[in-house]
This record gives structure tokens, sequence and C-alpha cells, in this order.
């Protein structure tokens, strides 16, 4: 736990500006139309980091079949409270959370925050000719 802040796991409580704001701007799902991020959210275990008054400064989503295999994307934390460990304890209680125990593989993408995940027991690909993607860059354009 991180004083001034809560975790939050229903769906109810995620705010739609301040997810599809971020994620809108980010590398990885820039320009996401906004029913896309609500649909993906809706389908997904999502888990937001609120402050104390209310307001999301965080969010991550898994998309899981909540029984053999978990898909960790869309992480992030407002710039302005960064370096607070949050995206540690977000992480915590992810691995941690009833639906995503005994799951076989876990999987992320990731360009830069490989430091945080490796904390928590993700790896590079131990056999990364075995995956394969079909991968649409551009479709949010």
């Amino acid at each position: 736990m991180i004083l001034g802040y809560k975790i939050s796991s229903d769906i109810e409580d995620m705010d739609l500006s301040t997810i599809h704001g971020y994620l809108s701007q980010s590398y990885w799902a820039k320009n996401i139309p906004l029913k896309t991020m609500e649909i993906a959210i809706n389908h997904s275990l999502c888990f937001g980091v609120f402050t104390n008054s209310g307001n999301q400064i965080a969010f991550a989503r898994m998309i899981t079949d909540s029984a053999t295999f978990a898909y960790l994307s869309d992480v992030f934390v407002l710039e302005e409270h960064r370096g607070k460990g949050i995206s540690k304890w977000l992480m915590q209680e992810i691995l941690a959370h009833p639906q995503l125990q005994g799951i076989r593989r876990m999987a992320l993408a990731t360009s830069d925050a490989h430091g945080l995940y490796q904390q928590f027991g993700f790896k590079v690909l131990g056999s990364p000719a075995s995956f394969m993607e079909l991968h649409q860059p551009d479709v949010y354009l």
C-alpha cells in the first residue's frame, strides 16, 4: 500500500477519459478510438490506481481466459505520480489477484520497462521462434 493511493479492479471505477487520454498518445496504442478502448476494457481484467480523492493516476489490464493464459497490456502511471513505487505496487496487486492464480503463461510486450517486469519474474522469450504475430500497427489511423 502507498499512502494517499488505492487500487481497484472494479471496472466501474475506471476513468475512461483519463485512460483514453493517455493510451491515445502512447507509442503502443496511438490514436486508439475511444469505442475500441471501451470494448477492450470491458473484456479485460482491469486495474486502476487512484488518489484518495478518486482521480485515476495509473492503469493496467490483463487480457485473460482466467485459466491458462494472460497478457499484460496498457500499463501506465501518469508522469506526475512516477517515482513513488506505484508501478511496483500495481504489479504486486495484479500478480496477487485471485483470478490470475494458476495461470500457466503470462506475457507482455514493452519497449522501455524491461527492468520493472524482470523484478516480477518476466523474462525475454525462451524460444522466440515459437511465437508468431499478426501485427497491424496502423489500424487506428
